[in-house]
């Protein structure tokens, strides 16, 4: 897989930078969580009907903070933030129950490498796009390699990012070990 940096386009009006320049700018912040404030414990002689109705409140707004953050309900109940951090901390989620090696740090590193971080990016230049199977996504994956190397409870879109991510970790497991011995195109 190689970089679509070459003919990603950007909508932000930036000249290309190299992919330092565009990771820097294009993700400014978008790979920090979102925190809340902590809530303030009931009083010490509430009622257990006050502590639940309390305790539902509580979750009600939690939801319509996480809503207004961009955040998506994964299984289970687990938020992430629908973003890069969030993309990557749900993919390594689903890469611990499959036994996908790979870390957060090595995953971010070839997503910054690969796309920017941005889902959508297409290399329409490489051999693989004159072949007619460009690369896309986070990860910069083509299609045969997303079929073969997709995980059950992932979306079967190739430029869906959590599908991306953990396709594509998949594949490098099998290819070189884990994600984390991944430093160029791969």
């Amino acid at each position: 897989m190689r970089t679509a940096l070459r003919n990603t386009k950007l909508t932000t009006g930036l000249t290309l930078l190299g992919a330092a320049g565009i990771a820097t700018t294009a993700l400014g912040g978008t790979a920090h969580a979102t925190t809340t404030a902590p809530q303030a414990k009931p009083a010490a002689h509430a009622t257990k009907a006050a502590k639940a109705a309390d305790k539902d409140d509580k979750a009600d707004k939690g939801d319509k903070k996480a809503d207004k953050a961009g955040e998506k309900k994964a299984e289970k109940g687990k938020s992430y933030p629908d973003n890069l951090d969030g993309w990557i901390r749900e993919a390594k989620a689903i890469m611990d129950k499959h036994d996908i090696p790979g870390s957060y740090d090595s995953i971010k590193r070839n997503i910054i490498r690969e796309s920017a971080g941005d889902p959508n990016a297409v290399n329409d230049w490489d051999v693989n796009a004159q072949k007619g199977t460009p690369s896309r996504g986070l990860l910069q994956v083509i299609q045969p390699t997303f079929d073969q190397y997709h995980v059950k409870g992932t979306p079967d879109k190739l430029t869906d990012p959590v599908a991306n991510i953990v396709a594509a970790c998949n594949y490098a497991a099998d290819r070189y070990g884990t994600m984390d011995n991944v430093d160029s195109a791969y």
